[in-house]
């Protein structure tokens, strides 16, 4: 159920138009593209359209019962941590980020960006497989910096497995257990962190692990704790 265009301007905004024009699209359909023109991130945000690499997004439809929407960040994070860990070498590992970074040490390998169109999550994943951006303000990784790149459509039937595991845990366990294994691929407690948007004076403060909701605590110098539950989040 992996369909392939060969370039598109956005994954996530073509299941969202598609979905707009009441097409209904099954849980566990992708649409991957092997070029975006106009992939974004957070905060509207070029996403890098680097050829070889990942770019796909799937839908996920929100029924009574579920956890948050919001908390399938954490839970499509634990799925591309799991698909990309076979192919970094130890001591290396792969190492999460609030809320779905995927980091390999302190430089970036994967981001995903959920949208709400009515009671459907678009899902949209960027995993660097065959090359990085350069950026001014963060470091990347590809996973190509460790041997031949993945074969990009091996790779996301290999990340749609995990997702719909993950998915499915999200439904059966409810949070507790998501939260529970996502710390386990975390930062340490303690890790200096920086909240807030660009342009904006960062909030300082380290680490200290997630709330029940799945929310960040930010344990501030003063000794309190603050409880964030949107905004960038950067290693300081």
């Amino acid at each position: 159920m992996i369909e392939v265009v060969s370039e598109t301007g956005s994954t996530n905004a073509d299941l969202a138009a598609r979905i707009a024009s009441g097409e209904r699209i099954t849980e566990g359909t992708w649409l991957v593209a092997d070029r975006q023109r106009a992939g974004k991130g957070r905060q509207g945000r070029t996403w890098f359209d680097g050829a070889g690499n990942f770019m796909g997004s799937t839908v996920v439809h929100i029924g009574a019962g579920d956890p948050p929407a919001g908390t399938l960040a954490l839970a499509v994070a634990l799925a591309v941590a799991e698909a990309v860990a076979p192919h970094i070498p130890p001591p290396l590992r792969p190492v999460l980020k609030w809320p779905n970074d995927v980091m390999i040490g302190a430089a970036k390998l994967s981001g995903v960006l959920l949208e709400m169109v009515g009671s459907t999550v678009i899902v949209g994943i960027g995993v660097n497989l065959a090359a990085a951006p350069d950026l001014p303000d963060r470091e990347t990784i590809a996973l190509a910096r460790f041997g031949a790149a993945p074969d990009r459509d091996l790779f996301a039937a290999y990340l749609a497995r995990h997702v719909d595991a993950e998915l499915a845990r999200w439904r059966t366990y409810g949070l507790a257990p998501i939260i529970a294994r996502w710390l386990a691929l975390a930062h340490p407690a303690g890790t200096p962190l920086q909240v807030g948007e660009s342009g904006e004076e960062p909030l300082k403060g380290h680490f200290a692990g997630l709330a029940d909701d799945g929310a960040l605590q930010l344990r501030l110098a003063d000794g309190t704790t603050r409880t964030i539950h949107a905004g960038e989040v950067r290693l300081a």
